[in-house]
């Protein structure tokens, strides 16, 4: 027996400023190595699809399909037929990123007779930082939500959801990909992989990264998008070589070629929704690398702070940790060889593919429940 999985995304095609590509990737590969069935549904004129070929051209759009030729995403546009595409499917799971209008149509046709499981699935902060569009959306013939950590699981309870239809379902890491590599040469001391964006984490980028840095005179690299050009003077003042975006596919190799990386949150986690890492995390974890991280609650225990990672209090002491992390070797294997210990223990997508499906083997329509192998239903 086997599943049919339609996941709604904002693109799976496309990382440009979209992690949450990352994780699917990731679970649909999962999926599918389990002998499930899986398709992403994306809009053809996606933000972050139409920024990844404006600034990388064709080339991104071939080289996804070189990196990941298991995937299949369908481009939909305003004529394309939803229903008929859904109407096998077991279980269908909507992003939040998805257009109103559409999350409440795919909610439309459950109620009238759709036999499919039907989840939606938040990974973002907008349920506080905008709460009236996520409080405005229909809902209300989802079978059940799907919510990457547990303060923004408690959001939706507060609209009214019974507890037992909104799980958390934190991101996590392909281990099939993100794995440590073995490189030729260190091209420098410290990466760091992430976009910029928003002014969420201007000053903490500067303060936890930049300018520790810049005072130990490391030999540092910035990989992202959406960088001004006041930030790209910022890091050139303090050293640093800004390469631009990097395919998700090439973060192993990136990581691999540098002593360290840092992790900086974004204020709505540290500061609404607290116990969200964000995919970063568990990626760099999963590759081996030294992660040193600006402060945020990890109220979830979902790592072992001090172990896996280090977590500075303040800029200084994150200087401290990246000079005591290049000066002892010992200090950064022991980092690693943890990190990676608890990635695969506790949050590879497989992992996550289990809690997804343990969700459906309870609340799942019966067609769901039916299609589940064996042991799944019974785990």
């Amino acid at each position: 027996m086997s599943m049919r999985f339609v996941f709604y995304t904002h693109s799976l095609v496309s990382d440009w400023n979209h992690g949450n590509a990352h994780f699917l990737r990731g679970v649909m590969r999962a999926l599918l190595a389990r002998g499930h069935r899986a398709v992403a549904l994306e809009p053809a004129d996606g933000w972050s699809r139409r920024n990844l070929l404006a600034d990388q051209g064709t080339s991104a759009i071939l080289r996804f399909e070189r990196d990941f030729p298991e995937l299949t995403s369908l481009a939909y546009d305003a004529d394309f037929d939803h229903e008929a595409e859904i109407s096998d499917a077991d279980a269908v799971i909507v992003h939040e990123w998805t257009d109103p209008d559409l999350v409440a149509r795919l909610g439309r046709a459950r109620r009238l007779g759709g036999k499919f499981t039907l989840l939606f699935h938040d990974t973002h902060h907008r349920a506080v930082s905008a709460q009236s569009e996520i409080a405005n959306l229909v809902l209300q013939d989802y079978d059940g939500v799907l919510a990457f950590g547990e303060s923004l699981r408690a959001r939706y309870l507060e609209l009214g959801w019974p507890c037992d239809r909104v799980i958390t379902w934190h991101e996590a890491a392909d281990v099939a990909l993100f794995a440590p590599r073995e490189t030729a040469a260190c091209i420098g001391d410290l990466i760091w992989i992430g976009n910029w964006g928003d002014e969420e984490r201007s000053k903490e980028i500067v303060d936890y990264l930049v300018e520790p840095a810049g005072a130990l005179n490391l030999r540092g690299t910035v990989r992202g998008v959406r960088y001004p050009g006041e930030a790209l003077r910022t890091l050139e003042t303090a050293g640093f070589f800004y390469g631009g975006w990097i395919a998700n596919a090439d973060v192993p190799d990136a990581f691999a070629a540098h002593k360290l990386t840092v992790h900086v949150p974004r204020k709505p986690y540290v500061e609404q929704l607290p116990g969200i890492p964000t995919i970063r995390v568990f990626e760099a974890l999963a590759c081996g690398i030294p992660l040193l991280s600006a402060p945020w609650d990890d109220c979830e225990r979902l790592f072992r702070p001090g172990i896996d990672f280090l977590m500075a209090r303040h800029p200084a002491e994150m200087r401290t940790m990246m000079r005591e992390v290049l000066a002892d070797a010992a200090l950064a294997r022991a980092l690693a060889r943890s990190g990676r210990e608890t990635i695969e223990q506790r949050h590879t997508c497989g992992h996550r593919v289990d809690e997804l499906l343990a969700m459906l083997a309870k609340h799942g329509t019966d067609r769901a429940r039916r299609n589940l192998v064996p042991r799944e239903a019974a785990a």
